[in-house]
């Protein structure tokens, strides 16, 4: 089963750290403790990766709001998934997660970004990686 990586998770408090800061001596906003609280516990387990169904429903509808800031798909509209290519040069999904993006939970999307990300082969890691950073604008 996919989880929600630790990485996730920091950016997540790090979204919530930027859209509502702490004030000087105040504890922090709901959002940003409870995916704390979760960061804190994956940190002192040593777990790269939790279930969301571990995440209290504070800590799941933090991270759901910041995940619904991220771009939705990989994609630059260079597809050779369409040619027959078993993974896309233009973003790096297979051609199953090319035709079942739309139906893929949000923990699943945020996996394969994970993964076309730490391979950075994909074409908008390099070749036309300004046509993504466009398209994410």
């Amino acid at each position: 089963m996919t989880g929600i990586h630790i990485t996730d998770i920091e950016s997540a408090i790090n979204y919530w750290r930027t859209k509502a800061p702490s004030v000087e001596g105040a504890a922090l906003p709901p959002p940003t403790r409870a995916l704390a609280e979760v960061y804190a516990v994956m940190a002192f387990e040593r777990r790269p990766e939790i279930d969301e169904a571990a995440l209290s429903a504070a800590a799941w509808q933090a991270w759901l709001t910041w995940y619904e800031s991220t771009p939705d798909t990989p994609c630059i509209a260079i597809c050779s998934t369409s040619q027959g290519d078993e993974v896309c040069k233009g973003c790096g999904r297979t051609f199953a997660e090319v035709q079942h993006w739309t139906e893929m939970q949000p923990v699943q999307k945020r996996a394969t970004w994970r993964r076309i990300t730490q391979e950075g082969s994909a074409w908008r890691f390099n070749k036309y990686a300004e046509r993504a950073a466009e398209r994410q604008a």
